[in-house]
């Protein structure tokens, strides 16, 4: 993560495709586009978009911006945002429709219903209202198709959670508030809080949050959990556990490697290596609860890395992870406000489970 500089903020694809409709519908009743364009934000903001492609032809406009995510390290960061506007039946209001690039919803639980386009409910509301007002401006009525679409968002869907949560065909359209955050990774974030509603919707009560792919695997075999039950997590495990404390599931499996879950042990919410730290002190007394002796408490605060501190508990029979998943429990538990029936789970980097609350 950059430091020392200010990180420049960006568009959400919600922003990129409202200006993109608004310069496309102008263009419809005109026949010219608005270059640069302009939209207010849902706080107030108005950001210009260049137009990087507009096409006019037999009943529609076209026009496509390239979304700027500023600094934060957006999966679509430079894609082509394209909006495609045609006069729909009178009286419709406006349509949405999914184009190449943007995935469709399968599954119940999400904010848009199933069968429509991965497009979600404030960016909607802005694109509404940008047509609105296009419309006002010119006495037209305001009953249009709009179909948004993403360059190469199939692929670029395969990188993000689209497909575990059932949006097939390419990427989602958000934003709540059109700007994005360098380095908020509410995408992320946003994805967790889908997860779990899927997981209401589908009526799941057991589900699981992993920090990586090994800890994943390894409490999906565990429990047999299904797909749809595991949510990749990261190290945002407060992004998961206070949406759980207002939206519980009965049962809760926390997964990770050792030294993440010491961090949350600690009461860190954030577990990326840039904003916490294990403690190499508090887990020597914590071994020091376990029966650890001196000689081994001192090892401990001088280990270089979180792993060679748990080989050298196991090594001496100290049960010094199975410590730190109870006290992992305890800070879930905390946060979650007892919603829901929490384990943690410890894996090694073999994917073997090396401790377990309960166990």
């Amino acid at each position: 993560m950059p430091t020392g500089e200010r990180l420049r903020r960006g568009w959400t694809t919600g922003a990129c495709a409202t200006a993109a409709t608004r310069a496309a519908y102008t263009a419809l009743l005109s026949g010219e586009f608005p270059d640069p364009v302009a939209i207010e934000l849902p706080k107030g903001q108005r950001p210009s978009f260049v137009l990087a492609t507009e096409e006019i032809g037999a009943g529609f406009a076209r026009a496509g911006i390239v979304k700027d995510a500023g600094d934060d390290p957006d999966v679509t960061h430079l894609a082509l945002v394209i909006s495609t506007v045609r006069e729909g039946a009178s009286g419709t209001g406006v349509v949405f429709r999914a184009g190449p690039g943007v995935g469709t919803v399968t599954r119940p639980g999400l904010p848009v219903a199933v069968g429509e386009p991965a497009i979600n409910p404030v960016p909607r509301r802005m694109m509404r209202e940008t047509v609105a007002e296009v419309a006002a401006a010119h006495g037209a009525p305001g009953d249009v198709v709009v179909e948004i679409g993403v360059r190469d968002g199939e692929r670029l869907a395969e990188k993000t959670w689209n497909p575990r949560l059932g949006i097939v065909g390419g990427l989602s359209i958000l934003g709540t508030t059109g700007v994005v955050i360098p380095y908020s990774c509410s995408a992320w974030i946003h994805s967790i809080h889908s997860g779990v509603d899927i997981a209401r919707a589908m009526g799941l009560r057991h589900v699981a949050g992993c920090t990586g792919r090994t800890s994943e695997d390894a409490v999906r075999r565990l429990h047999g959990l299904p797909l749809e039950a595991m949510l990749d997590m990261g190290d945002f495990a407060g992004g998961l556990l206070k949406y759980l404390r207002r939206h519980p599931v009965p049962r809760v499996t926390i997964g990770g490697g050792f030294a993440k879950i010491s961090k949350l042990a600690e009461g860190h919410l954030d577990l990326h290596s840039a904003r916490s730290q294990v403690d190499p002190e508090r887990l020597a007394e914590r071994a020091a609860n376990c029966g650890a002796d001196v000689h081994l408490q001192s090892r401990i605060r001088a280990a270089s890395s979180a792993g060679e501190v748990l080989s050298l508990a196991e090594d001496a029979g100290v049960p010094l992870a199975k410590a730190v998943a109870d006290a992992a429990r305890d800070t879930a538990l905390e946060v979650t406000r007892r919603a829901a029936e929490v384990e943690v789970v410890i894996v090694g980097r073999d994917g073997s489970i090396r401790a377990r609350t309960g166990d």
